[in-house]
């Protein structure tokens, strides 16, 4: 693993970008928001997933994510191997190990991440119509909730960044991209963008990238090495490598 990338003498000196996505997560119990025919838990993505989709339904867009938040918090669904490998990199590498990841899950804290950047929300969270402001929250939540932050107090929604809707952190995701030594994508598909464009971010920042996928992903090619097979296998395997000094 990593070939023609020279590692620093220090390996807490050098600084990685962590891209994950839904195949990091599915060894974890969790539930794909999407299937093959481009469903999302047998409902069209404009109906649950778009601001339009709450707008006309809302009830059926609460239940969608409380059902979602409720899963996540059964006792079947825990961190895997590769999230726990990267909690073991971050402790290694500090404030020079950033994961963003596509994932509204909760695993990478749980298996002891802390540098963490959810661009497309969280389902732990809930946001303010009004104010924009979000708060943890692990009930449901349903028209009826109101949020502490305005007076008088608004409706809540999922936190969820929706089709159409900017996601978070963007600005602050390339400027760590810019600044890095390795980009690393785990377990995407490579077509939702802007996720999928970060390797190009990558290379035009000339930091060294690496796929480390179930099969190739749609941006196989753009991607300086790669390797496949399941995610709590191959991240395990890459970052054992990498902390020995490959």
């Amino acid at each position: 693993m990593l070939t023609n990338f020279q590692l620093p003498e220090d390996i807490a000196t050098l600084k990685v970008v962590v891209l994950t996505g839904a195949g990091i997560s599915a060894e974890s119990g969790l539930k794909t928001f999407r299937d093959n025919n481009g469903l999302w838990e047998n409902h069209a993505v404009e109906a649950v997933a778009t601001p339009e989709g709450f707008e006309q339904k809302p009830s059926l867009v609460y239940r969608f994510y409380n059902e979602r938040r409720q899963q996540l918090l059964s006792p079947e669904v825990k961190p895997n191997a590769a999230h726990y490998a990267l909690a073991k990199l971050e402790a290694k590498l500090a404030d020079n190990l950033w994961i963003v990841t596509q994932n509204v899950d909760n695993l990478h804290q749980r298996a002891g991440s802390n540098n963490v950047l959810h661009m497309h929300g969280s389902l732990l969270s809930a946001r303010c119509l009004q104010s924009q402001k979000n708060v943890e929250t692990f009930s449901n939540i349903d028209g009826t909730s109101r949020c502490s932050c305005c007076q008088p107090s608004s409706k809540m929604r999922p936190d969820i960044v929706w089709f159409g809707e900017i996601p978070k952190h963007m600005e602050r995701i390339e400027s760590l991209l810019m600044e890095a030594d390795l980009f690393v994508s785990i377990g995407t598909s490579g077509t939702v963008y802007p996720a999928a464009g970060f390797v190009n971010l990558a290379n035009h920042y000339q930091v060294h990238s690496v796929e480390l996928n179930l099969e190739p992903s749609e941006g196989v090619t753009r991607f300086a090495e790669k390797h496949y097979g399941s995610a709590s296998r191959v991240v395990d395997e890459f970052v054992e490598q990498l902390l020995k000094g490959c």
